[in-house]
């Protein structure tokens, strides 16, 4: 079997990919995540998906690499990871009542072949008209900071959404494992 590399330190990431049940080792991407002007939200994922899959790729010849970035926005608003609780607040306010597109890009780099698959999955969240109480509450009790747009979907956050429609309930969380899945087997890894 191909060695297999996540260019992240995500754990969330991590998490989603040992659902495959494939073995994988994590890679630190060094990566200026920082939009290129005039460059659509979509494009960024997609572009940063790559460079953090290529970031890693000296270090292990002859694997595939996986890459993913996630750019939450509405309209020209891009909301990144907060980092802050009192960013956290300013882009749920933001976000109140607002249907907020996270394009997850994704990205699978063969270094034995330099062959690299890129897609981007979009995922549209339509977030209810929330109280500052709400959000106060919300952050009081799950930790968001590290993750575009201020809320969880595999957590507490849910209960600030009305809808989502997306085809990979995976990729708002930050991996995309269906397109991935693809991807794993145009390269001739055996999946179930």
């Amino acid at each position: 079997m191909r060695r297999l590399v996540l260019a992240s330190t995500s754990t969330f990431r991590r998490e989603l990919l040992s659902r495959l049940q494939l073995p994988f080792e994590t890679a630190a991407p060094d990566t200026d995540e920082t939009p290129l002007t005039g460059e659509a939200p979509a494009a960024t994922a997609e572009r940063l998906a790559l460079a953090k899959a290529q970031a890693v790729a000296s270090r292990f010849p002859g694997a595939l690499i996986i890459g993913s970035d996630q750019v939450a926005f509405h309209g020209h608003q891009r909301f990144g990871k907060p980092e802050t609780r009192e960013n956290a607040s300013k882009q749920l306010r933001a976000m109140s009542g607002k249907a907020v597109i996270f394009h997850t890009g994704l990205c699978l780099l063969n270094t034995a072949t330099g062959r690299s698959h890129v897609r981007g999955i979009p995922t549209e969240v339509h977030f209810r008209e929330l109280s500052d109480a709400e959000i106060g509450r919300y952050l009081d009790k799950e930790d968001a900071l590290n993750c575009a747009g201020s809320a969880k979907s595999e957590g507490l956050g849910i209960s600030l959404m009305e809808a989502m429609r997306g085809d990979d309930p995976n990729a708002l969380v930050g991996l995309p494992l269906i397109a991935l899945c693809q991807m794993l087997r145009a390269e001739g890894l055996e999946l179930p």
